[in-house]
């Protein structure tokens, strides 16, 4: 496997609905709640009139920060402390690292958001994958 010491990040913020077999992602260079704001702006204009969508999320400080704008056709449901296995999200972000991101070099943070983005959208293509 390839190795390097060096290191940079991304972040993938996202959504799934399984019962329309979609998701919703944000690709950024760093996590606030500025960006948990453009997630939740983002999956509100997504939802088809009428709906009102349940946002299971865990409790990090840009999901609970006061400054934090909610959508009114959205609700947060915070899950209990360490329990990632309780979000469904997670098992998304496996699937991602493991087909897509795990095991390779990029050039560079410009190199790495492409490569999120390309795994979001291969994820989307795949039809029946979300809603599994």
């Amino acid at each position: 496997m390839l190795k390097d010491q060096s290191y940079r990040s991304v972040y993938i913020l996202g959504a799934v609905c399984p019962a329309r077999d979609t998701r919703t992602a944000l690709v950024l260079t760093h996590v606030s709640v500025v960006a948990m704001n453009l997630l939740l702006e983002e999956v509100s204009s997504q939802l088809p009139p009428g709906t009102h969508a349940a946002m299971l999320i865990d409790n990090a400080g840009w999901h609970t920060a006061n400054d934090l704008c909610v959508p009114p056709n959205i609700t947060l449901v915070h899950l209990p402390p360490d329990s990632p296995e309780l979000n469904a999200i997670e098992k998304v972000w496996l699937y991602l690292h493991d087909r897509y991101l795990s095991g390779r070099l990029f050039a560079g943070t410009r190199a790495i958001v492409d490569a999120c983005c390309a795994a979001c959208n291969n994820l989307t293509a795949e039809i029946g994958r979300i809603r599994s």
